[in-house]
C-alpha cells in the first residue's frame, strides 16, 4: 500500500517567525494522517539557524510520531548551511520531487 504523503513548500525565508507556521504545517499533515512529510525547499530563498532550527524540531516531532520527514529541492544556500552544520547526516535528501516519487520509500 502506498503512504499518505504530504508536501510542504516554503517559500521565501525560514527563520525563527516563518519557522513557527512551518511546524504549525508539519503538526497538522502528521495530526491529519500522514506517513511522510515531504517539504520541498525549491522556493526557500535564505534560511537561518532558526529555519534549520525549525526542520530540526520538525523532524523529531514526525519521527516520534513513528513518521518520516523527507526533503527535496535544497538551493545552494541551504545545502551549504546544511554542509556547515553537518545536519546531512540528519535528513533524507532527495534532489527534486521527481527522484522522491522514484524513491524506494514509495515504491517498496
Amino acid at each position: 500500500m502506498r503512504p499518505n504523503v504530504t508536501t510542504i513548500q516554503p517559500n521565501n525565508i525560514l527563520d525563527g517567525v516563518t519557522g513557527k507556521v512551518f511546524r504549525q504545517e508539519v503538526t497538522a499533515a502528521i495530526e491529519a494522517g500522514a506517513d511522510i512529510v515531504l517539504v520541498d525547499c525549491q522556493d526557500i530563498s535564505f534560511m537561518d539557524s532558526s529555519g534549520l532550527g525549525a526542520l530540526v524540531l520538525a523532524l523529531k516531532f514526525v519521527r516520534a510520531a513513528e513518521r518520516q520527514l523527507v526533503l527535496c529541492s535544497l538551493n545552494q544556500q541551504v545545502k551549504t548551511l546544511f554542509q556547515l552544520t553537518e545536519i546531512t547526516q540528519v535528513f533524507q535528501i532527495y534532489e527534486n520531487r521527481q527522484q522522491f516519487e522514484h524513491s524506494d520509500l514509495l515504491n517498496a
